[in-house]
């Protein structure tokens, strides 16, 4: 299987889908644990739930293989981005702290290397091809990251998730005007509980290629799954959920692409 899919669009907006993989290399799969076997920390549904930024132009692009072969929102030397618990770019535990793989049968070194190869490395190429595509034709890009996550896990963080999880890595991967645009937007319903730089301020994929100082905005977006899923194996789509909440994530892409416009014309 190729590493990612990828659709150009005609806006100058790429969405980021680097979680929705399910494929397998041999040696992850023979390794999973019985906890994991079921691809529990799957981003799951998000390129359908996002189907309609793609109708109005967006640029997709998608990684193919499951986070517990490599995670692509973590750099490539392995740094971890939260002080807080996390997972690493090759996970050795769930979410909920349980072990990915059977003892004796994590991927070795050499393997690793070769997923960071194989697939992280051509998933961020194409990342950073399309990001200069999109500035050449229109002096300026928007990179949407698009994530989600389980509601409840009490080893990331206390209680409930927001709804909505914006992250900006504390204001310095997009304007102060654009996030300003993006609290509005949030505010302006009462649906859906949201919060901006919270627990999830923005993976690698968001701090390495927000830079607002060269008009090259990114935002991240994790949201609690059970607005458009369940939870519960088999992780099973929620149209009716997805329908409440499509409207507000149109509004924020909306808003982004607003507000990048209204920021090329200032420069």
């Amino acid at each position: 299987m190729t590493p990612y899919q990828f659709s150009a669009g005609t806006l100058p907006l790429l969405i980021s889908i680097p979680h929705a993989g399910t494929a397998l290399t041999p040696e992850v799969e023979a390794g999973l644990s019985d906890a994991a076997r079921g691809l529990p920390d799957t981003d799951w549904h998000i390129p359908q739930l996002y189907d309609f930024a793609q109708q109005m132009g967006a640029s997709l692009l998608v990684g193919n293989y499951s986070r517990f072969v490599i995670d692509l929102n973590r750099p490539a030397d392995d740094q971890p981005l939260y002080s807080t618990a996390t997972t690493g770019l090759y996970p050795e535990t769930l979410f909920d702290g349980t072990p990915t793989f059977k003892p004796g049968m994590t991927p070795g070194a050499e393997q690793r290397q070769g997923y960071l190869r194989q697939l992280w490395t051509p998933y961020h190429d194409k990342l950073q091809q399309e990001l200069a595509r999109l500035k050449q034709q229109f002096g300026y890009v928007l990179l949407f990251d698009a994530h989600s996550i389980a509601s409840v896990i009490p080893r990331l963080f206390d209680g409930r998730l927001p709804d909505l999880n914006l992250g900006t890595n504390g204001g310095e991967s997009c304007s102060p005007e654009m996030s300003a645009a993006f609290t509005r937007c949030c505010a302006a319903q009462s649906r859906f509980s949201w919060v901006l730089n919270g627990r999830f301020k923005g993976g690698y994929i968001t701090r390495a290629y927000g830079q607002p100082a060269a008009q090259q905005y990114a935002l991240q977006l994790e949201l609690a799954q059970c607005n458009y899923m369940d939870e519960q194996p088999p992780f099973g789509w929620r149209g009716d959920r997805a329908a409440e909440l499509q409207p507000l994530l149109k509004q924020l892409i909306d808003s982004m692409l607003e507000q990048g416009a209204q920021q090329h014309k200032r420069a």
